[in-house]
């Protein structure tokens, strides 16, 4: 089959300011942007900031803000990467400019979301259609939009300087697991529908760390699932280890991966639940077919009486 491309929080369309070269980590690049360039911050305005689940988690720490104000305060809905899985966007402000950005730069640049860091690099992974994403090529783009100065600067470095500059590496750790599943879901298309109860657990997985942490502790969820001392010690204290500990969930009851296991009691009470259903369902059958063998018994003295 074909190869097929994704995009890392980028466009799966080639518009016209994507160079038509790919490029590898020691692929030598022009840019540099500061304050000094005529084109300071113009990129920051008209464009969707995707955020990931650690972009929501370092920028609502270092606003010193809870998810849910997080949320209603700087976000907008939005499907991720043109999938059902629902996701959150900056909300632009009413000049169509990150609310974060103003005229001397950007007031989050030390957390700044991984779509900034990334600009004017994009990330791309060929791999074979219906694939979950392993061992994919992975290669490097160039976006050189026509109003962007940072080109013409005379700063020279490889685009592994450029990512090791910009902290994107630890973005990629960080966003690797969550990209894959949301890949994942991409490769199926929509001929599958993702349920309204997978699409709330994604999104709260996603957005409200918080939320999903209550959702472990104050549920059913550890009377249902295995959960070892140390892990549960680590996901309660480090939001990093929850993090995971999220994706690794949505992997298994989303897609079936055999990321955490059921109790053993719970397999056997929804065994015997099934079972029992099942006779319910047998006796019923046999309760519904005698009654219409009744009624087209009776029908049928009927009809030799007309006779």
């Amino acid at each position: 089959m074909a190869d097929k491309p994704t995009t890392m929080f980028g466009k799966d369309k080639n518009p016209s300011n994507i160079i038509p070269t790919k490029y590898t980590l020691d692929s030598k690049i022009k840019f540099r942007c500061h304050p000094g360039v005529s084109c300071f911050t113009a990129c920051c305005g008209n464009i969707d900031i995707i955020l990931t689940p650690f972009d929501i988690l370092r920028l609502r720490k270092l606003l010193n803000l809870s998810s849910d104000e997080f949320l209603l305060r700087f976000t907008t809905p939005v499907f991720v990467e043109k999938t059902d899985m629902p996701g959150v966007k900056i909300h632009l402000d009413e000049n169509g400019r990150c609310p974060f950005v103003t005229d001397e730069g950007c007031t989050i640049y030390e957390e700044r979301p991984s779509a900034c860091r990334y600009y004017p690099i994009g990330m791309a992974n060929f791999h074979q259609a219906g694939d979950d994403g392993c061992d994919a090529e992975k290669f490097f783009f160039v976006v050189k939009e026509e109003h962007c100065k940072g080109h013409e600067e005379d700063k020279s470095w490889t685009i592994r300087e450029w990512r090791a500059d910009q902290g994107v590496d630890l973005c990629d750790d960080m966003n690797n697991e969550w990209m894959q599943l949301v890949m994942r879901r991409k490769s199926y298309g929509f001929q599958a529908n993702l349920s309204e109860a997978g699409q709330k657990m994604f999104f709260m997985v996603s957005t409200n760390l918080e939320k999903f942490k209550s959702f472990i502790f104050d549920s059913s969820f550890l009377d249902t699932y295995e959960v070892d001392d140390e892990t549960l010690a680590k996901i309660k204290n480090d939001d990093i280890a929850l993090m995971f500990f999220g994706f690794k969930y949505l992997a298994g009851s989303l897609f079936g991966a055999k990321t955490l296991k059921i109790k053993d009691e719970k397999i056997t009470a929804q065994v015997a639940k099934m079972k029992t259903s099942q006779g319910d369902r047998e006796q019923e059958a046999e309760k519904v077919y005698k009654e219409l063998i009744a009624d087209r018994d009776a029908l049928t003295k009927q009809l030799h009486k007309a006779k």
